[in-house]
């Protein structure tokens, strides 16, 4: 059976360092809080899991910078959001602790290979100059 859905050539790309890459990120993430907190209230305690994506697509569409930037935001607002007591600083359990290395190993394998596959792609690509 045929695909009805057309993918598009590439991924539109914002330039990295550029205020728009930044907003992006944070909009994503803003994104991934509204997710989350839907995961919350269907019971899911996964703290870091609608994270992943918005770091992600952070990448592809800023590179490097703006998928740092998505990770690094979203540590403290999970911390003070989602880990409990909810919203507030308080010290952090042992179980926290892991998610949180867990979260930041995750996002620098992710931010790593996602930007490589962005290199790689627009080596690929034909430039249309």
């Amino acid at each position: 059976m045929r695909s009805s859905v057309t993918l598009p050539g590439r991924w539109p790309r914002i330039e990295p360092w550029s205020w728009r890459s930044f907003a992006a990120s944070l909009l994503l993430v803003l994104a991934s809080v509204a997710a989350q907190m839907i995961l919350v209230d269907l019971g899911l305690e996964l703290a870091f899991a609608a994270f992943f994506p918005a770091v992600l697509v952070s990448v592809f569409l800023g590179g490097k910078p703006a998928g740092t930037f998505a990770a690094v935001l979203t540590l403290p607002l999970v911390w003070w959001a989602f880990l409990p007591p909810a919203f507030e600083f308080s010290p952090l359990g042992p179980a926290a602790y892991e998610d949180i290395k867990l979260f930041f190993l995750g996002s620098v394998l992710l931010v790593y290979f996602a930007d490589l596959c962005r290199d790689l792609h627009s080596l690929g690509t034909p430039s249309h100059s």
